[in-house]
């Protein structure tokens, strides 16, 4: 409980908690400006195909889970693109609805919806996949080790080269 104290005594004796320098020099500021701008960029550029950041990372998502195995269902999508449950559940249907997704019921647990891209699905997410790719390339173009940078947010992410969670033990 000192510990506290004296902590928080020492933080008003300096002129409270805030850093002597900019925001500017943050990581976790920096971070989070460079994902709005990468991000706006991103959704600028996705409107040619039609399509939100949203609708493109889950319809993108179930593509590549697709070719990796069995079809995913909507919690396991929801957990690759680190989506809320129920935000997956809405704009999957209505990707539904545009036809660019189709959820099937497993055939092992009633309860349970797999997603799977129509073909219309497939070739608009390919599309936006090279255009995502483009706007990343001249986003990060400026960055020397890209492979250490990724690794990098991996690592911040807790997230492996597959997407799978890391032990946080």
């Amino acid at each position: 409980m000192s510990g506290k104290v004296t902590q928080q005594t020492s933080a008003r004796a300096t002129g409270g908690p805030f850093p002597e320098t900019s925001a500017w020099d943050r990581t976790g500021f920096l971070l989070w400006h460079a994902m709005l701008e990468w991000r706006r960029k991103v959704t600028d550029a996705l409107q040619e195909v039609g399509l939100t950041y949203v609708q493109f990372s889950l319809l993108a998502s179930a593509s590549y889970l697709n070719r990796r195995g069995p079809s995913p269902s909507q919690a396991e999508l929801a957990e690759h693109t680190g989506m809320d449950v129920m935000m997956t559940s809405q704009v999957v249907r209505t990707l539904e609805r545009e036809r660019l997704l189709k959820r099937v019921a497993d055939k092992n647990d009633a309860r349970v919806k797999r997603v799977v891209p129509t073909a219309k699905g497939e070739s608009i997410a390919s599309s936006a996949l090279g255009i995502v790719n483009d706007m990343n390339g001249e986003v990060f173009g400026l960055i020397e080790d890209t492979g250490r940078f990724k690794e990098a947010l991996r690592l911040v992410a807790g997230r492996d080269i597959d997407g799978r969670r890391m032990n946080s033990e």
